[in-house]
């Protein structure tokens, strides 16, 4: 089973490739990472946000018209939003195995800190592998440390360490193998 991303154009750029391999560590699985092939709907100029909701819609329909069997992760650099949320780090569709992930509040910029590409890969890889969790068929976790743990703040992001509490990396397991080949 592998995992496919795809990374936008104004996503920051030199970071695709060491996400991709912290993504594979987290998720014990094969990344493949290419530039993103769709073009992005859903944004909403008096919101100044992307609607995360018709990304996937996108993405879910390029995916099925490509016939790509795997999940995959759309990495994006506009800030994004969900139905009722004023704002989501990401958001995954389990049902067409897509999931969205923006880098904007992931980075110290957005909070007037210091630019660190370190951060943000972490943060991104953190992020990008608890939608792809979803995707597996996870929920949320309570466990603080946890990867599927619902962070609402960078703070509790980063309070994540790398890795799936034990009883999420049985589930992982489980729902890997349940998904079709790629």
């Amino acid at each position: 089973m592998d995992i496919h991303i795809f990374w936008d154009h104004r996503a920051p750029q030199g970071l695709a490739g060491p996400v991709g391999r912290a993504v594979a560590s987290i998720t014990n699985t094969r990344v493949r990472v290419s530039d993103n092939p769709i073009v992005l709907n859903g944004y909403i100029g008096h919101r100044r946000q992307v609607d995360a909701g018709i990304v996937l819609d996108s993405l879910g329909t390029c995916v099925h018209r490509q016939c790509i069997q795997c999940p995959v992760l759309l990495v994006i650099g506009q800030d994004l939003f969900a139905t009722g949320l004023e704002f989501v780090f990401g958001l995954a569709r389990p049902q067409t195995q897509v999931s969205v992930v923006s880098s904007i509040r992931l980075s110290n910029e957005y909070y007037g800190r210091h630019p660190d590409d370190d951060d943000l890969i972490e943060r991104l890889a953190k992020e990008g592998s608890h939608e792809l969790g979803h995707i597996y068929g996870l929920s949320h976790c309570n466990n603080h440390e946890c990867i599927m743990y619902n962070p609402h703040t960078l703070d509790e992001l980063d309070g994540k360490k790398k890795e799936f509490c034990p009883v999420c990396r049985v589930a992982l397991e489980n729902g890997k193998s349940a998904l079709l080949p790629c």
